[in-house]
């Protein structure tokens, strides 16, 4: 590989670790961001800890891609989560496993690890301009808009690792589509993943609740159960738990029209033991009394319970107490991709062959959020991303060899 010259147009996880791969092989590798600092997105995940993998077993892990599982299994299987943290630990980072089965840095930030992985980079070789903005094919190369004027740039391979539509302050503007598209490159058009919901709140309940935790609980939908917390917000709803169903839900929107999350407010309790305890109350008192007394809920959760049942205080106790296990938060829509935590779509995997390389376009590969893959939050994300990226490095030099 000595002397190949490879550009890799996108700094964030997939495009780094291509240039680690490809740097430690012997080729001349440039990396080209637009932005005025590397890893920006991955940055900001970091803040309230980074979420670098997942500890569940591997044979479960692989299974979270949804219909992209069986296209990225060969590159999570050259780069699974053990080696991954590995990897971290040998930029200096150690990691622990929380309660969550989640994966974090022990200092729980992504940027003593990013400076670290930047000056190994910058060791092997790796030339990193910031302030390059791509702005499309020309001339048999790639055409950057930079501080200094106008560039292009011709090279032996190229990979392009400009992630998704999500967070496009940080840099991931799907400003790419047009330009492949051009060069008849399918791409599937993007979907907000990982996202809140609007909900349509009552005036009363939104001043009252917005930014309160609901804690405790479990969500159903096709996605299946599953316990956790979430947050209202002043549009509807956000959090971990609902981020888990977005892509059901979101799914189950478009093709509907319609969706709830169905939510357990007392997943302690059965139903029966809720209608026992809420007939023996004294229907003279007041709802939120009896609620509270025979069910334990109030604060938020009463609320949410009244606010999606308005006559639940008319209700006779088995009906409440089937409402309080199994009870439907309407959804209107998503909430706007500008916001979501990530994207579905992006470039077909039809449009790639085995070796991340676009069928189109020979010595150009792909990596990193802007294929369509999708994955819920919790380390999988990020681990997919560092997956592809290393994948692509091995298919660049594959084609390169064979060249």
């Amino acid at each position: 590989m000595k002397g190949k010259t490879i550009a890799i147009i996108g700094g964030g996880p997939a495009g780094l670790m291509a240039a680690e791969v490809l740097s430690a092989s012997g080729c001349d590798v440039t990396v080209f961001e637009a932005m005025p600092t590397f890893g920006r997105k991955f940055l900001l995940a970091g803040k309230s800890g980074l979420n670098i993998t997942h500890s569940e077993e591997y044979d479960t892990f692989r299974t979270r891609f949804g219909s992209a599982t069986a296209r990225l299994r060969p590159a999570l299987d050259d780069f699974p989560p053990q080696d991954i943290r590995n990897w971290a630990q040998g930029l200096g980072t150690e990691t622990f496993v929380g309660s969550s089965g989640r994966v974090f840095p022990r200092v729980m930030k992504a940027s003593p690890l990013l400076r670290s992985w930047l000056r190994r980079l910058e060791h092997q070789g790796v030339r990193l301009m910031p302030r390059h903005c791509w702005i499309g094919f020309e001339n048999g190369g790639y055409a950057f808009d930079t501080a200094a004027g106008p560039l292009l740039v011709r090279a032996d391979a190229c990979l392009l690792a400009l992630g998704g539509a999500s967070w496009p302050r940080l840099g991931s503007d799907a400003a790419w589509v047009p330009w492949l598209k051009a060069r008849n490159v399918r791409i599937i058009p993007f979907r907000p993943a990982n996202c809140g919901f609007d909900v349509a709140w009552s005036d009363a309940f939104r001043e009252r609740f917005a930014g309160s935790p609901v804690k405790s609980v479990t969500a159903t939908s096709e996605a299946g159960t599953i316990q956790g917390e979430f947050v209202i917000s002043r549009h509807g709803i956000e959090g971990s738990l609902v981020y888990a169903h977005a892509a059901a839900l979101r799914d189950q929107l478009e093709l509907t029209g319609g969706a709830a999350l169905v939510v357990d407010l007392a997943p302690g309790r059965t139903e029966g033991r809720l209608a026992r305890d809420l007939a023996r109350q004294d229907r003279k008192a007041s709802f939120a009394n009896r609620l509270r007394k025979a069910t334990g809920l109030d604060g938020v959760k009463a609320a949410l319970l009244r606010e999606c049942v308005p006559d639940a205080s008319l209700l006779d106790a088995e009906t409440i107490a089937s409402r309080i296990k199994a009870l439907p938060i309407p959804l209107l829509r998503p909430r706007p991709i500008e916001e979501a935590i990530s994207s579905a779509g992006g470039i077909a995997w039809a449009a790639i062959d085995e070796t991340f390389m676009l069928k189109q376009l020979p010595g150009v590969f792909a990596a990193g959020e802007m294929i369509d893959w999708e994955a819920p939050t919790g380390g999988y994300l990020l681990t997919a991303c560092l997956a592809t990226g290393r994948a692509a490095a091995r298919g660049i030099e594959e084609w390169l060899a064979s060249r």
